[in-house]
């Protein structure tokens, strides 16, 4: 386990420290949501999601056992996500409130359980019931890695780099390495497989950011709408996931900054088409009181 040798554990410690790092990335946001009440149509998903896999993972390392550096971390996750949650229930509208309350209800309650309830029934000793959690750790961890495609494709298409914070795209990438490194170290391949697919992708939007960080940023083009399933509001949330997952954290987190800018640029642009229309539209009603002064002038 961690502690059967010295540099396995020095690794997991640096894991545990970067990826604390990236649990206080949305700290920022959450401030500004405190301090203007409001939060601005950000959504709950990423944190009840991120809050989600930092119970699997501790539920892994406790039916595993040893495994404190995964504990350490993911309980910390557990605590700061049920803080932003909190902190948005609170300033968030009514029917995002509703929405948060049933998400957590479905996965940190409904699929927890599910969870925790097949691994005893269908696997009845400890060498299965790892094998069956450590398999649905890996299903669960890989399948929001579709999440950072959605960065990636915007910046294929704009050729800017502008939607992508790079030194966030590094700090979730190294977290990746180390994390599978720890894996790697201790042969376990439910640890290393998440992490794999993380580095893989936090690999692809660091060359992207070289071969696009020169570009001028997009102005006019036209750019892909997200909506809130509750709000409706074009706008999306950080999150930073549990974490041997800082793959999962590339996909959230790169995915706030982007389609927030994203959705500053369309607000932008329909800001201006609407003066443009009102600059349109006094002056047509000044041209025709004009013409109807005038004729009032030529009949008296």
């Amino acid at each position: 386990m961690a502690n059967d040798a010295p540099y396995v554990f020095a690794v997991g410690i640096l894991g545990n420290l970067v990826s604390f790092c990236c649990f206080l990335a949305p700290v920022p946001t959450f401030y500004r949501v405190c301090k203007k009440k409001t939060t601005e149509g950000f959504q709950s998903l990423p944190y009840v999601a991120a809050l989600f896999t930092s119970m699997l993972w501790i539920f892994y390392a406790y039916i595993k056992t040893g495994e404190i550096l995964l504990i350490t971390i993911n309980a910390f996750g557990c605590f700061i996500e049920t803080v932003y949650l909190v902190i948005y229930i609170t300033y968030c509208p009514k029917k995002a409130r509703y929405f948060t309350f049933k998400m957590i209800f479905l996965f940190n309650v409904g699929v927890i359980f599910l969870v925790v309830l097949l691994t005893h029934v269908l696997a009845k000793e400890r060498t299965a019931r790892i094998e069956l959690l450590g398999w649905i750790c890996v299903v669960l961890s890989t399948s929001v890695f579709a999440a950072p495609l959605s960065i990636i494709k915007v910046v294929i298409r704009t050729k800017s780099v502008e939607f992508m914070p790079i030194t966030l795209s590094l700090l979730l990438t190294v977290s990746a390495i180390m994390w599978m490194a720890y894996g790697i170290l201790l042969r376990d391949i439910y640890v290393t497989l998440p992490n794999f697919v993380g580095i893989t992708f936090g690999t692809i939007q660091i060359v992207l950011y070289f071969i696009y960080r020169k570009n001028k940023p997009v102005k006019d083009q036209k750019l892909p709408e997200h909506k809130d399933n509750v709000t409706n509001e074009e706008n999306a949330n950080t999150a930073v996931r549990s974490v041997n997952q800082g793959a999962n954290a590339v996909a959230f987190v790169d995915i706030e900054f982007g389609e927030k800018k994203e959705v500053k640029k369309v607000e932008e642009a329909e800001k201006k088409q609407d003066q443009v229309g009102n600059s349109r539209d006094r002056t047509e009603h000044n041209k025709t009181r004009e013409a109807s002064t005038q004729l009032q002038h030529r009949d008296g």
